[in-house]
């Protein structure tokens, strides 16, 4: 751990340098004085890195059978490519905890074959729907109107017409390459 260190007298003195006499007890009294400055310094250093961490530490409060959302950067044995993964992986309920710091969780299908404790850092509380939250997942599908005799024609050409005919024949991809980044 770094920290500042105050530069002391007895530092800058050369080592080869001639033992002062036992009587220069002014001496001895300012190698003391500044012993005492440079522990007490550390000791505020530690005391101020101590409160600056509690504050910004918050105690995880999870409990054994609550669900939660694991986060899969160390989990590279998810198939797929890394753009359509999703960075935290289905609710897993939790098992026993290990202490403040890590927990265990009930892995399901791939993911069994892992180890399931992992650190709180990788665990986020799953938290179910609530409709006050969320208003616009509560809202029914609105009920679509009877065709009439008419419109069916319309919609069987549209369909015919979106459908295998608009297939692109003889027309190339147009591809892009990449730019090099040189």
């Amino acid at each position: 751990m770094r920290f500042w260190k105050p530069r002391l007298t007895y530092e800058t003195l050369k080592k080869d340098f001639v033992d002062i006499h036992p009587t220069a007890s002014c001496f001895e009294i300012i190698l003391d004085k500044e012993r005492h400055h440079e522990n007490r310094c550390i000791q505020e250093y530690f005391k101020s890195a101590k409160e600056r961490w509690d504050k910004s530490q918050k105690p995880p409060d999870f409990k054994v059978g609550d669900l939660v959302l694991v986060s899969n950067l160390n989990l590279n044995s998810i198939k797929g490519p890394n753009n359509f993964k999703d960075s935290l992986l289905e609710p897993f309920m939790i098992k026993a905890l290990h202490g403040p710091n890590s927990l265990q969780v009930e892995l399901t299908g791939e993911l069994r074959k892992k180890h399931p404790s992992f650190p709180v850092s990788l665990i986020k509380p799953y938290r179910l729907s609530d409709k006050e939250l969320s208003p616009l997942r509560s809202i029914p599908l609105l009920k679509t109107p009877p065709i009439e005799e008419g419109e069916e024609k319309i919609i069987e050409n549209s369909l015919k017409k979106g459908g295998q005919e608009k297939k692109r024949k003889g027309i190339p991809y147009i591809v892009q390459k990449p730019k090099s980044r040189v």
